[in-house]
């Protein structure tokens, strides 16, 4: 008997393709494990859940028929977010206790030093915050806000329109930076901006990555860059406007601004994990900028 099959396309393959075919998907996967580890734990705050959010992922991939998605990372971050979004939404409707007494489905097994690090890499704060939003708000904004993924497709998710998934963001972020932060948190967010100024004006790319996260991702209304070695680059062609920035708050978080002939032409605001910068906003349209609440530091 032959051990050859037909594709949907009837081209023949045997069976030393096809599991060549799987190492090579998860070969793929396994790469952006991390990152959609991180997606998930921002999403639901439990380390064992993250993982089974992870998983199921990994299972809907090897169902899915992949070859024309030109972005699988792009892919799985919003196959990840579907997921935390449905483990959200039945969370709530089973009326489960908060954050501190959460407890993980019964098919993952409770890693309380795992959730100690990622905790820890997120910021406490910052999960109770979150834990307060809607599912919704929270995938608007963890996918937005802090991995920059675009309202057009958050609002794919949601069911929604790009404008309404934009509006959760924008509400999720009033409340997210509305919440006392230690300042020492601020102190320390202005230690890294601080840092990343002084190398983006020397044009320092190690000091640049030293800075950001290995995920990092900046946005302007010119696009999105993604990755610590784009960004850095991207950042140390900025050093001439760099010299004029001074740090800032911006709606009261962390950021640097460009003032020119007395008004602001560009705003940076950041994200932080483990003292490291996740996002990095750039904002140089006059009406955006007219909306931000700007103080000079």
């Amino acid at each position: 008997m032959s051990d050859q099959g037909s594709d949907q396309y009837g081209e023949r393959h045997d069976d030393g393709d096809r599991r060549a075919d799987r190492d090579f998907l998860a070969d793929r996967f396994e790469g952006y494990r991390g990152h959609l580890r991180s997606v998930a734990y921002r999403m639901l705050g439990s380390a064992a859940e993250a993982e089974d959010a992870v998983q199921e992922a990994w299972f809907r991939l090897h169902r899915s028929d992949t070859r024309e998605v030109e972005n699988l990372g792009g892919w799985l971050t919003t196959v990840v977010g579907r997921v935390c979004l449905d483990m959200l939404r039945s969370r709530r409707t089973r009326g489960e206790e908060p954050l501190d007494t959460w407890r993980p489905a019964p098919s993952a097994e409770p890693d309380p030093a795992q959730d100690a690090v990622l905790a820890d890499s997120v910021g406490v704060a910052l999960l109770v915050v979150l834990d307060t939003l809607s599912p919704a708000e929270r995938l608007a904004f963890v996918l937005h806000d802090l991995f920059g993924v675009p309202f057009e497709e958050i609002g794919g998710i949601l069911g929604r329109s790009p404008a309404a998934a934009r509006q959760l963001a924008s509400r999720a972020r009033r409340r997210v930076r509305g919440a006392d932060a230690p300042e020492t948190d601020l102190a320390r967010q202005r230690e890294v901006v601080d840092a990343f100024l002084a190398a983006a004006r020397d044009g320092d790319f190690d000091g640049l990555l030293a800075v950001l996260d290995p995920d990092v991702v900046a946005r302007s209304e010119a696009g999105v860059t993604s990755g610590a070695a784009a960004v850095a680059a991207g950042a140390a062609g900025f050093a001439r406007l760099a010299r004029i920035a001074r740090p800032a708050l911006v709606d009261g978080a962390t950021g640097l601004v460009v003032i020119v002939d007395g008004r602001p032409e560009r705003v940076l605001t950041f994200a932080f994990a483990a003292d490291r910068i996740t996002v990095v906003d750039i904002v140089t349209a006059p009406d955006r900028l007219a909306d931000l609440t700007i103080e000079t530091t």
